[in-house]
């Protein structure tokens, strides 16, 4: 049986056997856009320790996420924006590895609400904001 890590698709991420738009790469954490984004410049940080809840990752894998999140903020320009961690499946987590969104909220139909308006992927888009972005991450 495989284990966890080895099916998770954020690990396959960081392992490079699935792309992404990687925004901010180090020994210890990723950050890539989000491919399904709640507004422009929705983006996730994540550890590159596999763990399922925040409570499973240790601390010393935990010390650039918030100071990314607040890079990849700065960048996007945003003026007001949610920084999103969920734990299990009853707080709204849907990928069984810890992750941190960062959402820029640009107004009231966009960014995250009490309903979640996913976008359409428009990969041409995403790739001209990833270009945008990632220099200045």
């Amino acid at each position: 049986m495989a284990s966890k890590a080895a099916s998770c698709i954020f690990c396959k991420i960081i392992k490079g056997d699935i792309p992404c738009f990687k925004l901010f790469e180090s020994d210890k954490t990723l950050a890539f856009l989000d491919i399904n984004p709640l507004s422009r410049g929705h983006a996730l940080v994540i550890p590159k320790f596999h763990g399922e809840k925040l409570t499973d990752i240790p601390d010393d894998h935990l010390t650039e996420l918030l100071p990314i999140a607040k890079k990849l903020a700065l960048a996007t320009g945003a003026a007001e924006f949610n920084i999103l961690q969920n734990n299990g499946r009853g707080a709204h987590q849907e990928v069984d590895h810890v992750h941190f969104h960062m959402i820029p909220k640009p107004n009231k139909e966009e960014g995250l609400g009490i309903s979640w308006p996913q976008q359409k992927t428009d990969f041409d888009k995403l790739k001209a904001l990833f270009e945008e972005l990632k220099p200045k991450v």
